[in-house]
């Protein structure tokens, strides 16, 4: 890109002009309808997108889930799921979009999260004509909604019904099992190593640990509340579950350390366990795929015939 070209960019991000190859009405000459995104923001889309980028992990693989993968032509950094989704431009972070990589790639349609996003890259890509739709899932309940709400985005309503539905008796199938528990674990979700940085209440996790009936240790208004060791010990939790682990190696090296405190219930029966991020705290999906491996883990009696 020429020096000339670049200052034409930024001109056109922040004063709302056009500039040669990139022009502020992206989605000219395309039949546009009005929706409400789940945010309650009114955007004008096109009636069938066919150029999409995804300013989040969790947004690509809801689009892929539905089918709409191909439409795809950008994707946020640590868009790792699907495979395909790794093979895709990048354009910057979530919390951090390249906006200028996000135009190059002439998009009809960008899909943004309310909870990351930054709301000035938002209006500045609404500038350049490039409709925004923005989501806002806090709940595996939202989620299924939010995948309802882009299967009508992306004309793939039929798609989006099978997922939603699918995801609905996968999570009614593991509720059942767990409803006439006698004991419900006490659970440490460990996210952080150094400090010890476990889950609140208002978290995917938490929501996950009690569907799959067990109790968070960590509960609280705090997303996510830092630990002494000393405080863990208090705590007195029947399982630790490790999550955020890159490498195995990384693990080892944890569970090593809670193996020197016996006096925790958990280190003391052996249930010290690691999980896979993603389906932990990225609101696509998959949460149903980590509901179901964290019941196996708290209940194993009701699960060890599935093995």
């Amino acid at each position: 890109m020429t020096k000339k070209t670049f200052f034409c960019f930024m001109a056109a991000i922040f004063f709302g002009m056009t500039w040669e190859g990139f022009p502020a009405a992206a989605v000219a000459g395309t039949d546009l309808r009005s929706v409400v995104d789940p945010v309650g923001r009114s955007v004008r889309i096109p009636e069938f997108p066919r150029r999409v980028v995804t300013l989040a992990p969790s947004l690509t693989e809801m689009v892929f889930a539905l089918g709409a993968g191909h439409r795809v032509v950008g994707v946020s950094r640590y868009s790792n799921y699907p495979s395909a989704a790794q093979e895709l431009p990048k354009v910057g972070s979530y919390v951090q979009p390249d906006l200028e990589k996000i135009v190059a790639l002439k998009p009809d349609l960008c899909l943004a999260v309310k909870d990351g996003n930054p709301r000035d890259a938002v209006e500045k890509l609404e500038r350049l004509g490039i409709p925004v739709y923005a989501v806002n899932p806090r709940s595996l309940d939202e989620v299924m909604e939010t995948l309802s709400a882009l299967g009508d985005v992306l004309g793939a309503w039929a798609e989006a019904r099978s997922v939603v539905d699918g995801m609905r008796r996968r999570i009614r199938a593991v509720e059942a099992r767990v409803a006439g528990v006698r004991h419900r674990p006490r659970v440490f979700f460990q996210i952080g190593v150094s400090p010890i940085v476990s889950v609140g209440s208002e978290t995917f996790a938490h929501e996950l640990i009690t569907r799959a009936g067990g109790l968070n240790a960590a509960e609280g208004p705090e997303p996510y509340p830092r630990f002494s060791l000393e405080q863990v010990m208090g705590l007195r939790p029947d399982v630790i579950v490790v999550s955020s682990m890159e490498r195995e190696q990384v693990f080892e090296q944890v569970r090593r350390d809670w193996l020197r405190w016996p006096g925790i219930p958990a280190v003391a029966s052996g249930r010290i366990h690691m999980v896979p991020s993603d389906l932990f705290d990225r609101p696509g999906p998959r949460l149903v795929e980590g509901l179901e491996m964290l019941a196996a883990i708290l209940h194993r009696e009701l699960f060890d015939g599935d093995r």
